[in-house]
């Protein structure tokens, strides 16, 4: 679980303050009117729709057996000395003089080594001869996976594959008439519904939590394959991998993920759709490993005053804001500029829907796209490529400036863009690596001039990248401050 609901990693997100919130009363409702004389219209039923919890223990009881404890044993390397001399590893001055040890103390610094690791998550059963799923995260790294059921016998487990991409994983255990999960249908799934987890929060094995379904088809930063499903049921470290239960007892998502300033539960949790999980699932028992498509698009969110610029009747769609060179969506004549509005009849509604209903194609099929391209509505078909190939064709089909000589990722600034940065022109520095990323450069910057020269366009800076020798001075804009940077070129 990312703020790592399974591993140490923690993704922890300085978050708005928030209102507070009243607690509900589980007691009756009494109005005022209520003390009122008694007539027809004080004593009359509230209006409305009656509410009544669900019967969670029925469910727990039922569907329980299925869910599953995963530990997971590994080794990773790390840097510097071996613990320091006669001292406990549980000493709260352990670590201290191991890292000093490491930074040039007394016994100066050693080579990498692997150091044990352990972890533990949940996952459940969706097949009665041993078929497990689980999040890619909780088996990362893994030398060995042991699985143990809630009647308390163990297996070891054999990871099937993993899918980074959607943190889906399979597992395999040997045997047999196992409980299951009923699987259920995300798209049936509705906000406000009630939804329970299973799971084993920092070891404490079989912990039921319960809460509503807040939010779907959420995009998450570094997560756009996966329109999450967003709620407010208790997930802590161990809960990683657990199902996502409706009151039918179908389980409809996989805990993954949780929003936290401190590390803890906050009241922000996020699950990958089972349907998302159970195509994963499908690909990796049948042919080891998932694929994804891709179109080959950068895009960025359609807000009101693009809406009013492209003359759209609402700021919903996603605005194409590069076309990489040679792909799908070049051939297919996509153009910067336009606005992909519906995919297959499917609408784009924020511009984080279209990476995740793409990534969820085959690679190779064909899709019908519904663009708004100045001030009129059109049709154009693509067919998608595969996700696993992004790196080879942007390499061949280089469409930053000299991105394996300076290592910059480029796009033009809208013109919205311009006037929040109140520049005249420049670049959007979208991704850094190499020679500009050891000097400094980061994503988000604006570049405004190399060499003295003004940047206003991807071909101008590709060509001073290519007349340079052995560096160039980059000219660079961030949060208002304008400051030269030197960068070596690779």
């Amino acid at each position: 679980m990312k703020n790592n609901l399974s591993t140490p990693r923690a993704l922890v997100l300085s978050l708005a303050a928030a209102g507070v919130i009243g607690a509900v009363a589980t007691g009756a409702y009494t109005s005022a009117n209520a003390v009122a004389s008694p007539s027809p219209a004080a004593t009359a039923p509230a209006a409305g729709p009656q509410v009544s919890m669900p019967d969670f223990s029925t469910i727990t009881a039922r569907h329980a057996p299925a869910v599953v404890n995963i530990s997971v044993t590994g080794t990773t390397k790390t840097a510097g000395a071996e613990g320091p001399q006669g001292m406990d590893p549980n000493d709260p001055m352990y670590e201290f003089f191991r890292r000093f040890q490491g930074q040039g103390g007394p016994r100066g610094q050693q080579p990498q080594r692997e150091t044990p690791v352990r972890g533990q998550g949940s996952g459940f059963i969706v097949s009665a001869d041993g078929i497990i799923l689980t999040n890619a995260h909780v088996v990362k790294d893994a030398k060995e996976v042991t699985v143990k059921l809630t009647d308390r016998r163990e297996f070891r487990a054999k990871v099937l594959g993993s899918d980074t991409k959607t943190d889906v994983a399979v597992l395999k255990i040997d045997a047999k008439n196992l409980p299951t999960l009923s699987v259920g249908n995300t798209k049936d799934l509705k906000v406000g519904e009630w939804v329970l987890a299973i799971g084993s929060p920092f070891g404490f094995e079989n912990t039921v939590t319960a809460g509503v379904v807040s939010a779907k088809g959420r995009t998450l930063p570094d997560d756009s394959y996966v329109p999450f499903i967003q709620t407010d049921v208790a997930v802590n470290p161990g809960n990683s991998g657990g199902p996502l239960i409706n009151t039918r007892g179908e389980v409809v998502g996989i805990n993954s993920q949780i929003y936290s300033r401190s590390g803890g539960y906050q009241g922000v949790s996020f699950a990958i759709p089972i349907d998302v999980a159970i195509q994963v699932k499908d690909q990796i028992v049948a042919t080891g490993k998932a694929s994804h498509a891709r179109l080959g698009v950068a895009v960025q969110e359609v807000n009101q005053a693009f809406a009013d610029s492209f003359k759209l009747d609402k700021p919903e769609g996603a605005l194409v804001s590069n076309v990489e060179k040679g792909g799908p969506a070049d051939e297919a004549g996509l153009r910067s500029g336009d606005v992909i509005r519906k995919v297959d009849g499917e609408p784009i509604v924020a511009s984080g829907d279209l990476p995740a209903l793409i990534g969820q194609k085959k690679p190779g099929s064909k899709i019908t796209l519904e663009i708004w391209r100045q001030g009129q509505r059109e049709e154009i078909s693509a067919k998608l490529a595969d996700s696993a190939e992004k790196s080879a064709t942007v390499a061949k089909n280089d469409s930053g400036a000299g991105q394996g000589k300076l290592g910059l990722a480029l796009r033009p600034l809208q013109p919205q863009e311009q006037r929040e940065a109140a520049v005249d022109g420049g670049l959007l520095i979208q991704d850094v690596g190499g020679p500009a990323a050891m000097a400094g450069v980061q994503p988000g910057d604006v570049l405004l001039a190399i060499n003295g020269t003004p940047a206003k366009s991807i071909e101008q800076v590709r060509e001073v990248v290519a007349k340079a020798d052995k560096s160039v001075a980059l000219l660079i804009q961030r949060d208002g401050d304008k400051i030269f940077v030197p960068v070596r070129l690779g």
